[in-house]
């Protein structure tokens, strides 16, 4: 099985598709377009927790996904929908959100980044104060604000109040305490307000058992002791550490689970991190058995010198500990942080996770335990696993990815995060590690990849993420996000004067995605506007004169999306198109590459019959008459110019109005240039159908015509047998050529095509599944 190729559990395919069909499969469209749960809906709380939790995690995770307005009050009745395990993130939680859910008995609510609540939020958390035992609050400092003047909001009063603004919460709410709340065990306060009384706020609760201050002010550390019998886990990320707070943190001697005294990345702490202290806390502290201490500065020597170091491998014994005040563990700690120390690089670490800087295991530890509450750290953690992947090899391909995944995920609105995030991407789903890879996974790159190129129109993240679609099949593997990647794309592309390399990686993408799709995904890119981006991107390279890989990748696409497509190739007429093509020509009149591209585009114009009318102009005939002697590409641009020629004679010399230049001249020229082509050369030319091309043979109205196509199928089928024999016998190639044999109009030089043309495929060895549609089995 290759990495990530788990499939999804039954329950998460189907709370998905029940949260993107709600009216068909739960619910009814009620009053003012309420949504409303069916009556004979009765759901359990494993079912209704996942319902919300995945509601919020595709909101984050899928632009298509449409928010329901009414979605929280499906859970308003706790007789017919139970909820215990809740989890929201970010600006879409609002008041009355949580005011819809308040009867029912939460066990755990997890409230993170949610900036949007106000106070009237407080008083709903006191709807559950009977049953919550795990609380997070961690970024939602506007919670305890409310407009000023305004009192603590009464949920009876404000169902169908306006929310308000967070820059209108002015004044602090002092009227909320934890009183009442006696299930509690596990609080998170990260980014308490400054203003808040941390300890006024937490005197109520006696049962704590963990507790998350990070980024809270602490005004003194007394008030600690109260949970001296209780506490097995404390957070204290970027906390000011002193004297003070070290001996009250040893007195709570239960701790077990975690404690982090950790200062923030770009912070210098007052505090030093000294042998003396970090003895005191593994002696004082037995039952611990994680420990972070990330980003201290030790103030004196803590390690064993080289030299006396254990010899032998790493070992996690505290015994052979190259860390002085870990040899006096009783046991090996589960998680030691050590992530932005000089710690992390000695040899022996009494721990079995360890996060730090030394190799790639310490660094996807580090993305693993900061990506959640400490983004700074993830954030530079992501880079140093860049490099890995980059410089060295990433030995752990899959943890590395679903880490890198998650992170991307969980901060979508970081920049730092996305811009770090997406550069390890484009190096870990590189040639190297593709064969790893499964479906699934990849896929789930693609989707984070765009979620970051919707966020964020700043260049790095653009480029990044554009590098990391090129390391996939194009357009096999982003055909699943068909419509949203080139909406994104041609986004990119809009601004007048984009930075030179996304310009031509978007570019270099667009035409990638519109090259051997079916028509109707290239009729709804050109309603997209595509057509009339590559071009206004032609006309900005003509004004600074600059004939390069943009322009011509420009030129290519518009050959891709106008075959077969006669409304694109409408489009293209409209938007001065052929304007552009002149201006091109005159501009340019040796870049070979650019011209094969843009006579390619205009064949596919003239196959259309209604528009081949705007082809007929002395202009266009001379300068498609002129450009048959050229040499450029090979035969390329010749052959493409008669092509163009071919089909504007095939509509007969009635429609011929022009007096110069004659048709007579124009289909001599024709004759010459096609006698002069070597039938064995190769080409840098790729058909999908034959179909254009098979038109012209049964007829008598231009023999040219049919002499050119006669020409092209003998070329194809004789240079490229095994790729073009089995679709011109598909297509019902055989008898037409019969009949270019039979047709008394045929020329002779046409006719010593056909016959060895028909021969060829006839004894080409065939593969019959080639020539049969293919079934989904």
């Amino acid at each position: 099985m290759l990495a990530g190729d788990d499939p999804e559990s039954l329950m998460t395919l189907a709370t998905v598709f029940c949260l993107r069909n709600l009216r068909k499969t739960m619910c009814y469209q009620g009053l003012r377009n309420k949504l409303c749960l069916r009556s004979d809906i009765f759901l359990p709380s494993e079912i209704c927790d996942k319902l919300v939790n995945t509601y919020m995690e595709l909101i984050h995770t899928d632009s298509n996904f449409e928010p329901e307005e009414s979605f929280f009050q499906l859970f308003s009745d706790p007789r017919s929908t139970r909820l215990t395990r809740v989890q929201l993130r970010e600006d879409f939680v609002r008041d009355r959100d949580l005011e819809a859910i308040r009867k029912q008995d939460l066990i755990e609510l997890h409230l993170t980044y949610c900036n949007s609540l106000s106070s009237r939020s407080l008083k709903t958390l006191s709807c559950f104060r009977d049953t919550l035992v795990s609380l997070c609050l961690f970024g939602c400092s506007h919670i305890f604000y409310r407009k000023s003047g305004a009192p603590l909001a009464c949920i009876e009063d404000t169902e169908d109040e306006e929310e308000e603004s967070p820059a209108s919460r002015q004044a602090l709410e002092t009227d909320f305490n934890f009183q009442g709340f006696n299930r509690l065990r596990l609080l998170n306060l990260g980014g308490l307000p400054d203003e808040v009384d941390a300890e006024t706020l937490l005197r109520p609760l006696r049962s704590l058992t963990s507790l998350d201050l990070s980024n809270v002010q602490l005004l003194g550390t007394a008030f600690l002791t109260q949970w001296k019998e209780r506490l097995a886990s404390l957070v204290l990320y970027n906390v000011d550490l002193s004297e003070e707070l070290v001996s009250t943190v040893v007195e709570l001697v239960n701790l077990s689970q975690l404690l982090t005294v950790s200062p923030l990345p770009s912070r210098r702490p007052k505090f030093k991190m000294t042998r003396k202290t970090l003895t005191a806390i593994v002696q004082r502290l037995l039952n611990l058995v994680s420990l972070d201490i990330s980003g201290h500065m030790m103030l004196d020597n803590c390690t064993v010198p080289h030299f006396e170091e254990a010899m032998g491998r790493p070992s996690i014994e505290p015994c052979k500990s190259s860390i002085y005040p870990f040899q006096e563990l009783k046991r090996p700690l589960q998680f030691l942080g050590l992530y932005d120390t000089t710690l992390c690089n000695v040899t022996h670490i009494p721990a079995y996770k360890v996060t730090g800087s030394k190799n790639e295991d310490q660094v996807l530890n580090a993305i693993e335990a900061y990506t959640e509450f400490r983004p700074e750290l993830a954030h530079r953690a992501i880079n140093q696993l860049f490099d890995i992947a980059r410089i060295q090899h990433c030995s752990q391909l899959l943890r590395a990815l679903q880490l890198v995944i998650a992170a991307l995920k969980c901060h979508k609105y970081d920049k730092s995060i996305q811009v770090t995030g997406s550069a390890a991407l484009f190096y870990l789903t590189n040639t190297e590690y593709r064969s790893d890879q499964s479906v699934r996974l990849r896929r789930e790159v693609i989707q984070v990849v765009l979620n970051g190129m919707e966020q964020y129109q700043e260049v790095t993240v653009q480029r990044n993420c554009c590098l990391t679609l090129c390391n996939f099949s194009i357009p096999e593997e982003l055909e699943f996000q068909y419509s949203r990647v080139n909406q994104l794309l041609l986004k990119i592309l809009e601004p007048a004067r984009q930075d030179e390399s996304i310009q031509r990686i978007a570019v270099h993408l667009c035409n990638a995605l519109v090259c051997q799709v079916d028509n109707h995904h290239k009729e709804a890119v050109g309603k997209m506007g595509f057509v009339k981006t590559m071009l206004n991107l032609i006309q900005k390279k003509l004004q600074d004169r600059m004939c390069d890989q943009v322009m011509e990748f420009s030129w290519s696409a518009l050959w891709n999306i106008t075959d077969e497509t006669p409304d694109n190739c409408q489009m293209f007429l409209n938007c001065r198109g052929m304007n552009l093509f002149l201006e091109c020509l005159q501009e340019f009149p040796d870049k070979q590459e650019l011209h094969r591209n843009m006579l390619g585009l205009l064949g596919n114009v003239a196959e259309v019959k209604a528009l081949r009318p705007q082809l007929l102009t002395p202009q266009f005939i001379s300068v498609f008459s002129n450009l048959l002697d050229s040499k450029a590409d090979g035969i390329e641009v010749s052959y493409n110019a008669c092509g163009v020629l071919s089909h504007i004679m095939f509509d007969g010399p009635e429609v011929w109005s022009m007096e110069e230049p004659r048709r007579d001249s124009v289909m001599d020229k024709m004759w010459d240039a096609i006698q002069s082509w070597d039938v064995s050369s190769r080409r840098n030319i790729n058909y999908r159908s034959f179909e254009p091309i098979l038109r012209l043979l049964p007829q008598s109205i231009s023999p040219v015509s049919q002499h050119w196509a006669t020409w092209a199928l003998y070329n194809l089928v004789s240079v490229y047998p095994s790729k073009y024999c089995p679709l011109l016998i598909k297509e019902g190639g055989m008898s037409l050529l019969e009949n270019v044999l039979e047709l008394d109009s045929s020329q002779p030089e046409t006719k010593d095509m056909a016959s060895p043309s028909h021969k060829n495929v006839r004894r080409t060895p065939l593969d019959q599944s080639r020539l049969e549609p293919q079934g989904l089995f």
